[in-house]
């Protein structure tokens, strides 16, 4: 047994002890799933910029294709073409406002992995616990393929393919397969499959869950296999064009890169694609025939393909967008779905809220009428009518509304209030309003970075692990 061999098992025992009641046995799910020639096959890199504080600390893990910006530590895991992206870590002597406390930040942020198995994941934002508020621990947890953790500190924790948490401090959870949580806190929680739950106590509570008939077509995972389903073959599909982005080094953007924006050096870029100012396109995002408007953003694990962007859009980590029209300031949210087709194509009205995994997948032309609320699983125009409402309709309503299989309790107001801060929020921090002087984001702060990379050792014992190494200023 080599070295990343029992390095897997000792993460699947740290992760069974935390959920062993009732006991769940994450072993079957991530054990031999990836050959372990591929722990060497791809290198691992790490951006430096002027704006980002940095320290890269790596000690007996795997680090396979992963990508690492700001402050970050990592021990005794494995992270299998992960994103580690800590530009939105907080700094030294900053206030950090929430629940209404403001918690002064001693000293600069940092990302700590430890004792954890990401696979193809995402991690950004900052911790959002308010006892840790320099720390965001990873620890003790197992998270499936393209998984966001956004914000979300965890310990003991098992992440299915495709789930997100966000914003939310977990302690020995279980999130099913393309769940999206975002509750402030949760502790010994099982979170089922396709389940999308938004609270905020006292305040509002949103649910919905897929039917699991309907889930199982697009994303699905049995214990001793790889996860399944459209979602998947969408994703292997395009795999090699990334492989391609990763063994050449650019130097020259291939499209026209405008003022204020930036475009990832590990995006793929295809057909007759066209960016506008101020536009953020992030690593392993996939453009083909894509049209992005003024201060629009393309996350990592994004995919837009035949499709326009009218302008100051988001598309949140995972966001796919095919053969569709998004008019201005619409929000397309984590691994949401939306696959328009040339024959049936797919039209967002403007100031939309296309909520966190929602699928939208045409056998008709279906347009969204401006200002709505869209969530669940769409295919038609009778669809809609019951996976989406009005945001003024909604705005009006206190108490409890009932949509299909969408329950939502509590302000109407405070949550649509609560969702346009957050995109305005995301539109700013990522540069949409930067004017050549003022309020620079990531897309001005990352047009000029440089990345470093590592190799793993190539064969033996150690075969997929890295040297421990720490990387400073």
């Amino acid at each position: 047994m080599t070295q990343i061999q029992r390095l897997i098992d000792q993460v699947i025992d740290r992760v069974n002890v935390n959920l062993r009641e009732p006991p769940f046995d994450a072993g079957p799910y991530v054990r031999n799933l990836i050959p372990l020639n591929q722990f060497s096959r791809f290198y691992a890199f790490y951006g430096l910029t002027s704006y980002h504080p940095i320290r890269f600390k790596f000690h007996k893990s795997s680090l396979a294709g992963s990508y690492f910006l700001g402050k970050c530590s990592v021990d005794h895991s494995i992270l299998y073409k992960s994103d580690i992206r800590g530009d939105e870590l907080k700094v030294q002597g900053q206030t950090f406002k929430c629940c209404n406390l403001q918690i002064p930040i001693h000293e600069d942020e940092e990302i700590r992995i430890k004792d954890s198995f990401l696979i193809k994941s995402l991690v950004h934002s900052n911790s959002h616990d308010l006892e840790n508020p320099e720390e965001f621990m990873i620890r003790n947890t197992i998270a499936m393929h393209y998984a966001n953790i956004h914000g979300a500190p965890t310990r003991g924790c098992f992440i299915g393919p495709f789930g997100t948490i966000d914003l939310t401090t977990f302690h020995n959870c279980l999130v099913g397969t393309y769940s999206y949580v975002q509750t402030g806190e949760l502790n010994h929680h099982r979170i089922p499959d396709g389940q999308i739950w938004i609270r905020s106590t006292d305040a509002f509570n949103f649910l919905y869950r897929f039917p699991p008939e309907v889930l199982k077509r697009y994303i699905h995972v049995e214990p001793g296999s790889m996860p399944t389903g459209l979602f998947m073959e969408f994703m292997e599909n395009r795999e090699r064009d990334f492989e391609a982005a990763f063994y050449t080094l650019h130097t020259i953007p291939p499209i026209p890169v405008p003022l204020g924006a930036t475009l990832n050096r590990y995006a793929v870029v295809r057909g007759k694609t066209v960016l506008s100012e101020n536009v953020l396109v992030a690593q392993r995002a996939y453009l083909e025939d894509a049209w992005l408007g003024k201060g629009s953003n393309v996350q990592e694990n994004c995919y837009i393909i035949r499709s326009r962007l009218d302008g100051y859009n988001v598309t949140a980590h995972g966001g796919k967008v095919m053969d569709a029209h998004i008019h201005p300031n619409t929000f397309v949210g984590f691994n949401a779905f939306l696959h328009g087709t040339p024959e049936f194509p797919l039209t967002v009205g403007s100031d939309c809220i296309v909520m966190p995994h929602t699928i939208v997948d045409l056998e008709e032309p279906v347009t969204v009428p401006p200002g709505h609320l869209v969530w669940g699983c769409i295919r038609n125009g009778k669809d809609l009518e019951t996976h989406s409402i009005a945001l003024d309709e909604l705005s009006k309503r206190s108490g409890e509304v009932r949509v299909g299989d969408m329950v939502f309790q509590g302000s109407g107001a405070m949550f649509v209030s609560a969702f346009r801060h957050r995109v305005e929020h995301i539109l700013e921090s990522n540069g949409a309003m930067y004017d050549g002087e003022n309020n620079r984001g990531h897309a001005q702060k990352g047009s000029r970075i440089s990345f470093n990379i590592i190799q793993p050792y190539p064969e033996g014992d150690l075969l997929g692990l890295y040297p421990s190494m720490e990387i400073r200023p």
